[in-house]
This record gives C-alpha cells, sequence and structure tokens, in this order.
C-alpha cells in the first residue's frame, strides 16, 4: 500500500490509531506508511507526567495537565483495553481505581507489545497541516528539536490525536489583579502539598473542581470552597468543604459571591474546563465543537464533516476513554485502508445533526452512559475490534455513580467486575483517604490478589 498516514499525537488516542493498524499488520493485511508527531519525549499524552508547567524544556506550551496524586475518577472497569486487559499486564486483577502511574503503565504496556514506538517521531512539533484540492493530499509541516528543524511532508490522510484537555479556559474575575495569593488553572496544577493548611477558593464544578478539592482536602488543606455558576455538585462532603454560588470579586485575601456571603482565601484554582484549539490545523480543517457527547463536524464523531480523510479521535466529553478511543482508531483505519465506505457530505452532516438531537433528548447522566455506550457498540460492529460487554461497562458506571452520591471521599474503595474477565477487582489495600503513597511499587506491593 502507497498510502501515508500521519498521526498528530501519541496519547492515548495515537496509540489506539497505530495499534489499530499494527493489528491490522498482525493479521496479515498490507498497511499504509504511518508517522506519528509527538511534541513530547515520550508516549502517554496526559498521562506523561511532568513537573513543568507553562512552556516545556523546548518553548512548547506543556500539553500535560496532569498532577502528582491523580487517581482514576473513574472504574478502570470502564476504560479497559478489549485486546490487553489489566490481568495480563499485571499478572493479577488489581483495584478498580489506579493511580496514574499505574495506568500509564497499563498504556505503555500494550503498546510496548505491539511494538510501534519505531512509528513515532518524538519531539516533534505539528506547526502547520493544510490540504490540497487538485492532488488530495495533506502537507503537514512540523519541527524536530532533535535537528532544529522544520520539515514538510505530504500525507494521504491526518488523524488529530492531540487530545482536548490542554488549552485551559481561563476566565478573569473583579480584583485578581491584586489578589495576595496564587490563582492558577486546574492545567497548571501538579501537587496538593503546595496547598497544605491553606484555604483554597476552586472556582467550577467539572471533575477537575471535585478531583483537586478533594486532593487537597486529602493532603491537608485547612479549609475548600468551591464557587458554581449554576448549580452545586450536592456531594456529601468533608465538614471544612462548602459550595457557593459564583465568584464576584476578591478584594486582598477576601472572596464575595454572588450571594453576598465572603470567604478568606490563599489562593484560587480555576476548574473551568478546556477549549477545542488546534492552530496547526488549516482554517478549512480545524474542528469547532463544544466539549459535548455529540461532537460538532464529525460524522460518527471520527471524520471531519467537510474532509472525510481527515480524522479526529477522543474530541467527545467522555465517559467512556480508552475503549471508545480504540473503537474510534479501529473505525478510522477501516476508513483509510478502504474497508469502510463514507458517504456523501450531506448524509455525513446529517448524521451529526442526528447524533445531536440524540444527546439533547437524554435526560441525566445514566441516559448519557447509555448514549456513549451504544456509540462504541455502533463502531465496534463496523469493524474487528474485540467485541465486549459494553452494557457490562454501563453498569460499573452506574454503581461509580450511586457510591459517589453515597460518599464522594469513600467511592474509591468499592470494585467492580471486569467485563473483559470476569473477576472481581479486589479491595485496594488501603482507603483511598490514606494511601499518601500513590507510586507503582507501593500500589501493587500490597495489593490483595
Amino acid at each position: 500500500m502507497t498510502k501515508r498516514v500521519a498521526v498528530i499525537g501519541a496519547g492515548p488516542s495515537g496509540l489506539a490509531q497505530l495499534r489499530a493498524f499494527q493489528s491490522a499488520k498482525q493479521a496479515g493485511a498490507d498497511i499504509p506508511d504511518v508517522v506519528c508527531f509527538e511534541k513530547q519525549d515520550n508516549w502517554g499524552g496526559l498521562w506523561n507526567y511532568t513537573w513543568r508547567t507553562g512552556m516545556d524544556a523546548n518553548g512548547e506550551p506543556v500539553h500535560g495537565s496532569m498532577y502528582r496524586y491523580l487517581w482514576s475518577n473513574g472504574p478502570k472497569e470502564g476504560l479497559e483495553f478489549a485486546d490487553y486487559p489489566f490481568e495480563e499486564h499485571f499478572g493479577k486483577q488489581i483495584a478498580s481505581y489506579p493511580p496514574r502511574a499505574v495506568l500509564f503503565d497499563y498504556i505503555e504496556g500494550r503498546v510496548k507489545k505491539a511494538n510501534v514506538r519505531d512509528w513515532i517521531r518524538f519531539n516533534t512539533v505539528v506547526r502547520h497541516v493544510s490540504y490540497d484540492e487538485a492532488s488530495g493530499k495533506f502537507s503537514v509541516t512540523v519541527h524536530d528539536f532533535s535537528k532544529d528543524q522544520e520539515e514538510t511532508e505530504e500525507f494521504d490522510n491526518v488523524v488529530v490525536a492531540s487530545g482536548h484537555f490542554s488549552t485551559p479556559n481561563v476566565p478573569s474575575f473583579e480584583g485578581f489583579e491584586s489578589f495576595n495569593g496564587r490563582v492558577l488553572h486546574a492545567h497548571d496544577f501538579r501537587d496538593a502539598l503546595e496547598f497544605k493548611d491553606k484555604n483554597i477558593l476552586i472556582i467550577g464544578t467539572s471533575y477537575s473542581a471535585e478531583d483537586i478539592g478533594s486532593q487537597c482536602w486529602k493532603y491537608g488543606a485547612k479549609s475548600i470552597t468551591v464557587s458554581h455558576r449554576t448549580a452545586p455538585m450536592g456531594y456529601k462532603w468533608p465538614d471544612n468543604w462548602k459550595e457557593v454560588p459564583l465568584l464576584q470579586k476578591v478584594e486582598k485575601n477576601m472572596a464575595t459571591f454572588k450571594d453576598g456571603s465572603t470567604a478568606e482565601v490563599d489562593a484560587i484554582i480555576l476548574c473551568t474546563g478546556y477549549i477545542h484549539h488546534f492552530p496547526f490545523m488549516e482554517e478549512k480543517l480545524k474542528l469547532r465543537t463544544a466539549n459535548r457527547l455529540a461532537s460538532a463536524d464529525l460524522y460518527k464523531g471520527v471524520a471531519f464533516v467537510d474532509n472525510p480523510a481527515l480524522f479526529y479521535l477522543g474530541m467527545q466529553d467522555q465517559w467512556y476513554t480508552f475503549n471508545m478511543f480504540d473503537a474510534q482508531a479501529w473505525w478510522a483505519r477501516d476508513v483509510m485502508m478502504d474497508r469502510i465506505d463514507v458517504p456523501d457530505r450531506d448524509t455525513r452532516a446529517a448524521d451529526v445533526v442526528d447524533r445531536v438531537a440524540r444527546e439533547d433528548a437524554g435526560e441525566d447522566d445514566y441516559d448519557a452512559i447509555r448514549y456513549q455506550g451504544d456509540y462504541v457498540k455502533e463502531l465496534i460492529a463496523e469493524t474487528d475490534y474485540p467485541s465486549f460487554d459494553v452494557d457490562g461497562a454501563n453498569e460499573a458506571f452506574f454503581q461509580w455513580k450511586k457510591h459517589k452520591k453515597q460518599d464522594i471521599m469513600t467511592f474509591r474503595n468499592n470494585s467492580y467486575k471486569s467485563v473483559m474477565t470476569g473477576t472481581i477487582a479486589p479491595p485496594h489495600h488501603t482507603p483511598w483517604k490514606d494511601a499518601l503513597d500513590d507510586s507503582l511499587e507501593c500500589y501493587l506491593a500490597e495489593s490483595k490478589s
């Protein structure tokens, strides 16, 4: 096959695309020439933890939003690779909420087994992607930091797998310029110990607000105040945690909220989300979408409506993650290898409208989980990705939601059944709130088997 495919990013989505092509090659298929460009010096995307914030060693914006003490905020039974179970990697079943080092090791294990590292050009940032209608080719210009030079190559297909949790959405509030403490976005949060004995104000009610607040509580923050725009999260928080309406202003260290209440705070953490940002893409190729389950402009949530030779992976709001990225990558691979036919533009555009309408018809998070589970089923049914019990994975998410409502600080102590192997996860040896060492060695060394 003479086709060339560019994959932008070697995080979970980009690695899923490499694994999809490697799987086809392993089965005897003739695959395209695949080149993956990764601006970091290692794979893993957001799971490739760095202490750096702001700019990286090459003067590029830091990609990672990963913080030091992150543990999975959803059960691993909902994200498990269908072709590489946790038990295969670790040689035993492990607890349901692994910390970041354990999840990185798992992600890395699969691609090491697939032997695709040579397909990746590390320390290489994509500067510009354009498309020529006459030739039907993409021009991809990159900067290779190891050579300190720019190069341009042509490709038949481009897969954008750079994620959408790297460019922070940063609002401003009155008084920030004179606040007597630190203001940072969740993107730059690294270590909860920085906020020990501090009064923390968190803006936002996203997963990062919930989780960063919980981290700060776990590692000794004096108090946590969470400010919401529309509604509080409503969990049973610890005694030193409160939820208040939207921040109106800060004066020195005093924060005033919409209901007139005040709080003295030492640091403000903006958990205000991220934006889909693709400055390296030609204007006519840029994905513009809100963070929702039915992405705008993507047929089947993957192929760009205006140019189906271009694919975006993992651009949805997410309940499912790793195995959904797999389903998308296998589907995109089969389009690129002419195994799946893509319909005309009107049909592609109508598909997006239909998906948006079906998402909007959902009434709660349970409907949203079923919606995304059905989406994963749909893509898997069209490829040879190993089928798995998606309804069983949905059930793990449903139980997770219930456990969080019961106690937001103990939900990670629960166990679920793997839909890949049928075995129940053992409890972790230490309750989450007391597990202050989240290293791979500590997590695995004393785990019950």
